[in-house]
């Protein structure tokens, strides 16, 4: 019994001892805890994030809207107008939207590519040839 209660401790102790967990506080009813953090490369100016809680998009003092995963990483950027002020996007991020101090309204379509290793596959055809796939994905 001692055995199992000393080597449940051990594999617990690591993970209260982590530096790494961020802190938690409770000011009265309220609790909270910070859940992610990452480094911008620029000063940033606005902010959104999608509804499905995938992607952050963030315009940066760079004229450029940056595109990162939840976990930070930075899957593109787009180069704007040096005088855009606030962004906004659809749901599901597959639109950008764009204000700037110039009192324009700019609507960007956004899409991800993806290279998938296709060598050694069958196929009929020229093998280089473009290829679209899409999906439908708001069909119940």
């Amino acid at each position: 019994m001692k055995k199992t209660l000393v080597l449940c401790g051990m594999l617990l102790l690591p993970g209260q001892l982590s530096a790494a967990t961020p802190p938690a506080d409770k000011t009265g009813e309220l609790d909270w805890s910070i859940k992610k953090t990452w480094k911008l490369s620029a000063k940033p100016i606005d902010f959104v994030q999608s509804l499905d809680n995938k992607l952050v998009y963030v315009l940066e003092g760079d004229s450029k809207v940056h595109i990162y995963s939840i976990d930070g990483k930075q899957m593109g950027a787009v180069p704007v107008d040096k005088t855009t002020t606030a962004i906004d996007i659809a749901p599901r991020g597959e639109m950008l939207y764009l204000v700037n101090s110039s009192n324009t309204y700019t609507a960007i379509d956004i899409s991800f590519t993806k290279t998938i290793n296709i060598s050694g596959s069958p196929f009929l055809g020229n093998e280089n040839a473009p290829v679209t796939m899409v999906v439908f994905s708001d069909f119940q």
